[in-house]
């Protein structure tokens, strides 16, 4: 008798159980694909039984009439819910929906768009994961957001085009093609700028992976692009455009904070608590920067600035192949994941929408942590719940404010070696499942 036939039926299960979710049995490749396919037909039955909720549609397409009408002045293009507070890229984006939806009145064909863009996406994460090696365990979280599925194919914000941008982004630098990935985030940039919390990473992953001067030559092509497609609003009214596009001195309502109710409305709105928030967040970012997405570079940051400045090239032929060699899909996945989480963490308000940054990076970012899957899926459950809660309590600001935190702290420890060798990476966590 062999050793499998003496093995009790149930431990065959629990065993067959645990390799398809570590990624150990053929049949693990079947999971991003089967639930794809589910929440595709979920996406069909949240638009068939959900009624839409309007909340900024109406006002997108009021500003997009504006633009259609020959308006460029940013200063005097405004909606039911105030201002256009979003660049250039916003509106060629939604002046195409304003055609395709008959000038926006069509909502069920909106609901259905923003349904693909969300499978679209949602595809692009997948595959993000599986080539930055993340096991099949994780997969089932990408789908499983109730919040994200609202903001989505209930809400049809802005937010969705820009992270669809920013996953696109990261699927072109995961695969070593520079350009476009540069190209996809400054497109995403100009959706809407909560993606400049990536930036630093993005940049870094440039600076490594490309080398030097090509970093420099990708910087300048996204500056570039930013300006070509503000230039029929920066010919007519450029400080018009800069200071609404990107407006950093936008002052925020506590009614609508998700992550600092808790702090009471005195706290949140004072000068103090702004500019810890942003010192917390340089510092973070600095400790970051420093200790872990600089390693491949396997040179200092005051040693890498300091041979800029004297005019040399940071690294030699062969320490820029090192340096690049290492910065791996998962590499990049973990440094532009925690940049955002970092910048979400310190964020002075966050809105509903925002979800849609942080939803599909937590479960990777758990699992990177190291910490066993049950964790990872109750903090996943913990920072589920607290974004479902509407409007938001102290109670779940602080679980969102806390399971944030938990995990830049988490993913901190567990992103400590990012030039620990694939097999090793892949023992950790099947240990984990043990």
């Amino acid at each position: 008798m062999s050793a499998q036939q003496s093995t009790p039926i149930h431990q065959q299960a629990v065993r067959f159980a645990l390799d398809t979710a570590t990624g150990r049995n053929a049949l693990s490749k079947l999971i991003p694909p089967a639930l794809l396919l589910a929440d595709a037909l979920l996406c069909g039955l949240v638009i068939w039984k959900i009624p839409y909720t309007e909340i900024d549609w109406v006002a997108y397409m009021e500003q997009v009439a504006q633009f259609v009408s020959g308006e460029r002045d940013y200063i005097r293009i405004k909606g039911g819910t105030g201002p256009l507070v979003y660049p250039a890229a916003h509106v060629y984006i939604y002046t195409g929906l304003y055609n395709l939806t008959g000038k926006g009145a069509d909502i069920f064909l909106a609901q259905i768009l923003f349904a693909v863009l969300y499978i679209a996406n949602l595809a692009l994460v997948m595959a993000c994961h599986w080539k930055a090696k993340a096991p099949p365990y994780v997969f089932p979280l990408l789908i499983l957001s109730k919040r994200l599925h609202s903001i989505f194919v209930l809400r049809c914000f802005n937010d969705c085009f820009a992270v669809f941008f920013l996953w696109l982004a990261i699927f072109c630098l995961q695969r070593r093609s520079w350009r476009l990935g540069a190209l996809f985030y400054t497109w995403g940039l100009g959706i809407k700028m909560s993606l400049l919390l990536g930036l630093p990473a993005v940049g870094i992953a440039l600076f490594l992976g490309s080398g030097f001067a090509s970093s420099l030559q990708l910087a300048a092509m996204m500056g570039l692009v930013q300006v070509l497609i503000a230039v029929p609003f920066l010919a007519v009214n450029p400080l018009g455009y800069l200071g609404r596009a990107f407006e950093f001195s936008r002052q925020f309502f506590f009614k609508w904070t998700v992550n600092w109710r808790f702090v009471g409305e005195d706290v949140f709105l004072s000068k103090g608590f702004s500019l810890a928030l942003l010192g917390l967040h340089v510092l973070v970012l600095i400790a970051f920067i420093t200790h872990r997405w600089l390693k491949p570079a396997r040179k200092s940051l005051l040693q890498l600035a300091t041979t800029v400045v004297s005019g040399k090239p940071p690294f030699t032929a062969q320490e820029q192949k090192t340096a690049s060699r290492d910065v791996t899909p998962q590499y990049i996945l973990t440094s532009i994941l925690s940049a955002n989480a970092i910048g979400l963490l310190f964020a002075r308000s966050l809105h509903y929408q925002f979800y849609s940054y942080l939803a599909w990076s937590t479960p990777f970012l758990l699992w990177r942590s190291g910490v066993h899957p049950v964790a990872q899926y109750a903090l996943w459950a913990a920072q589920e719940w607290a974004w479902n809660v509407y409007p938001s309590t102290p109670a779940s600001s602080g679980v969102v404010v806390g399971v944030l935190a938990l995990t830049v702290a988490l993913v901190w420890w567990g992103a400590r070696d990012e030039r620990q060798p694939p097999r090793a990476a892949a023992s950790k966590s099947k240990a984990a499942m043990q």
